[in-house]
């Protein structure tokens, strides 16, 4: 059984023989735009709201999706089949400007690639869960929003891997970034939620950060919950006062943070809001899922 499935503009194989162009100005540029989506119960989560932002990010960068979403979802649907069979599924699909010559003009690529990679789903390990992790705060900056604008989930992610190389450095699992105003945005891999009083707070999209699903589910789960959330102006000398801090993303859902560097935050151990939250995504998740799959 393949560990990996690729389908590159219809054509499938596994993850060693999957070929694309080298003139595709993804590779090229990095021109393009993505998604990450994961299973419950082998059914897609949140396909919808992924595939809005998809075509938001592509109409940012004034990319054509060849594909209707039911097209693309089928696509998706019909790569992971054969992957991990009893078990999830971590979806990407990308696509990119597709094949032309060595120039920026978009003209020169009449047909966008669309490329979609299943793999076998990794959960967070529990271990995880129960300690919780450190971040640092990057010495990068996230991309000001009139040169790469963070809201478009782009291929060109060389702002977020410098940043976690630096994470990777410093032993850490994340790192969060600072926008041009020193305001808290997120983290190269995750947005970004700090708890103090009760009351969740996250950085507001004015503070120059993609609009995350889960982050986005969050507010849901938490106002089920009763758990107020709000989106906030965020500094690093607000972190010292949060009680609790986790970050969040597709795959990962829900992580706590427990230290930024070498400052713990709250008891520098998981706190109960954010084990709440998990939990209410996860019950979420199920509900969802079984009620398609049934």
């Amino acid at each position: 059984m393949p560990e990996a499935i690729v389908n590159v503009n219809g054509v499938v194989s596994d993850g060693d023989h999957a070929v694309i162009s080298i003139f595709d100005h993804g590779f090229l540029y990095g021109d393009g735009v993505y998604e990450t989506l994961r299973t419950y119960n082998r059914q897609l989560f949140l396909l919808d709201q992924h595939l809005i932002r998809l075509r938001a990010s592509a109409s940012r960068v004034s990319l054509d999706i060849p594909l209707s979403d039911a097209a693309l979802g089928s696509r998706m649907e019909e790569t992971m089949r054969e992957v991990n069979p009893n078990g999830e599924v971590t979806i990407r699909a990308l696509i990119t400007r597709g094949i032309g010559d060595l120039t920026y003009d978009p003209a020169a690529c009449p047909s966008p690639s669309v490329i979609v990679i299943a793999r076998p789903f990794r959960p967070v390990p529990a271990h995880v869960l129960r300690e919780g992790v450190g971040v640092i705060i990057a010495t990068v900056m996230r991309n000001h929003p009139r040169s790469v604008d963070p809201s478009i989930k782009s291929n060109n992610l060389l702002n977020n891997v410098l940043a976690m190389q630096e994470a990777v450095r410093q032993g850490a699992h994340e790192a969060i970034l600072l926008n041009h105003r020193s305001e808290l945005a997120e983290c190269s891999q995750s947005n970004l939620f700090g708890v103090r009083d009760g009351i969740v707070r996250t950085p507001p999209l004015a503070a120059g950060l993609l609009e995350g699903v889960t982050r986005n589910l969050i507010f849901d789960v938490g106002a089920e919950l009763g758990v107020p959330i709000r989106a906030e102006i965020m500094r690093e000398g607000d972190l010292r006062e949060l009680d609790e801090l986790f970050i969040t993303s597709t795959t990962r859902e829900i992580i706590p943070v427990v230290r930024v560097g070498d400052q713990p935050i709250g008891e520098a151990c998981p706190g109960p809001i954010t084990s709440r939250l998990l939990e209410g995504l996860r019950a979420r998740a199920q509900a969802v899922t079984r009620s398609v799959s049934t």
